[in-house]
């Protein structure tokens, strides 16, 4: 108890850091495995976030879930341990580990007191290289899993969500069932659950960030300890580049809820876009400044029509997307539409002011240290700058490059991705479809079966 104690009280004093405080190593190890280390030693915690290439778009089209199943089961029991012996051993060290699957990436977390470093890397290494899949395992996280996915079907935000990703992107790998369907989640074998981690958990697709108090020749030992066993490279398939369909479609999925859930989106950029950077900034002046967005400006503030409404940036490794979504009274869906298409046209056309400008610059870097305001979440930023491939001096650049961006830059983006024409809308609820809704009448609809959950960015 009072490891754990002391364990909570590291999480919550870990330092400060800034982009210019931080220094990030290039840690290799004797055995070639790659890492970046930022060495914090005021703090006794040490974190590690891991990902590999490889994830739910490689399901199977009849196994969807696979991928999601195994994030579940890899801390039910590993090696000589089974279930109950390996959450007692984890707690034995106060050791915090977890896995998820996203579209392109598994990720694995891990978070140790520093005295228990050693061992709590090892229950990780165990979970990796040994998983074991019992079958009372199995069948309980299966159990919960199948409750989660029928819950599913009466969320709207997930039925909003899953009709506007099969109509943007049809039978494309993105469009599976991250949680896997009633239907292919009994279909799921111990022997699949094996086969993934066989082929994704590799050494040649593993992209690693450690913070805390360990040295750049403790970690480099340790990487090969933890990681040594695994297999050179990973056998995953190919998934095929897809753009979002511009035909502007409006679907809406009646169900008797008291309001919409609005899901609007459109082609984004890819994140190696050198229009990226621009469209970023953009988003924050359109939808993405929560209070001092256009959109909030002209939906809430001016309006009342909704409490919050949003737009992000989602770009994936073989497809991008700008999203929206906002939730508002059935009667007013229409209205709702009619002013994020104009706000958006008149982007297009106008650009962004100048104080408008300046203030998103404003914003958007002075927020930006308080990303790493812990280990844990330094590590979430540097992992996440190695998948995307953006370099290790990217903390140290990525101000001035949002410092760089003008109007000009601005108004061309704006241009480039804002056509509201194109926009896909999902709606879900029982909105107002009379002539003078602004909507589509209602025999012009496509009800969607629901098909899978959606993945919207945070």
């Amino acid at each position: 108890m009072i490891r754990l104690a002391a364990f909570a009280l590291a999480v919550l004093l870990s330092p400060f850091a800034t982009a210019s405080a931080m220094d990030i190593e290039r840690v290799v190890s004797p055995g070639g495995i790659e890492a970046w280390l930022v060495e914090e030693p005021s703090i006794p915690v040490v974190v590690m976030e891991v990902a590999w290439k490889g994830g739910t778009a490689t399901d199977p089209a009849d196994k969807a879930g696979l991928a999601n199943m195994v994030s579940g089961l890899l801390d039910e029991g590993a090696g000589d341990l089974d279930s109950a012996e390996f959450q007692e051993r984890l707690d034995d060290v106060a050791a915090k580990m977890s896995f998820s699957a996203e579209s392109d990436y598994f990720t694995g977390s891990l978070t140790t007191l520093a005295d228990r470093r050693d061992e709590a890397f090892d229950l990780f290494s165990l979970a990796v290289t040994a998983p074991r899949f019992d079958e009372e395992a199995v069948e309980r996280i299966r159990a919960q899993i199948g409750t989660i996915v029928s819950r599913n079907r009466d969320s709207p935000d997930w039925i909003a969500a899953n009709t506007w990703y099969k109509t943007a992107l049809g039978d494309h790998p993105y469009a599976l069932a991250n949680e896997g369907t009633p239907e292919s989640i009994p279909r799921i074998t111990r022997a699949d659950l094996q086969d993934f981690a066989a082929r994704v958990f590799a050494r040649d697709n593993m992209k690693i960030a450690v913070v805390g108090p360990i040295s750049a020749a403790e970690l480099g030992t340790l990487l090969d300890r933890t990681f040594g066993a695994l297999p050179e490279a990973a056998d995953i398939p190919s998934i095929p580049d897809v753009e979002i369909a511009p035909d502007g479609q409006v679907m809406v999925v009646v169900r008797d809820f008291p309001q919409s859930v609005v899901i609007f989106g459109l082609q984004g950029l890819a994140r190696d876009d050198p229009d990226f950077i621009p469209a970023f900034v953009m988003n924050y002046v359109l939808g993405g400044g929560s209070f001092s967005s256009r959109l909030m400006e002209e939906v809430r503030e001016k309006r009342g029509l909704a409490y919050s409404i949003g737009t992000y940036l989602h770009p994936l490794d073989h497809a991008a997307m700008l999203f929206g979504q906002v939730g508002t009274k059935n009667e007013r869906v229409g209205e709702t539409l009619a002013i994020v298409r104009k706000e958006m046209a008149r982007m297009a056309e106008e650009g962004i002011g100048e104080e408008e400008l300046a203030d998103a610059k404003t914003f958007l870097t002075g927020s930006y240290p308080l990303r790493f305001t812990s280990n844990k979440s330094i590590a979430n930023q540097l992992l996440g700058i190695q998948l995307e491939d953006l370099g290790i001096d990217y903390v140290e650049r990525r101000n001035a490059m949002i410092e760089a961006v003008t109007q000009e830059d601005i108004a061309r983006v704006a241009k480039r991705l804002l056509k509201p024409e194109n926009m896909l809308v999902a709606i879900v609820g029982k909105p107002d479809l009379s002539p003078d809704s602004g909507l589509p009448e209602r025999d012009d609809m496509a009800p969607a079966k629901p098909a899978h959950p959606g993945e919207m960015p945070n």
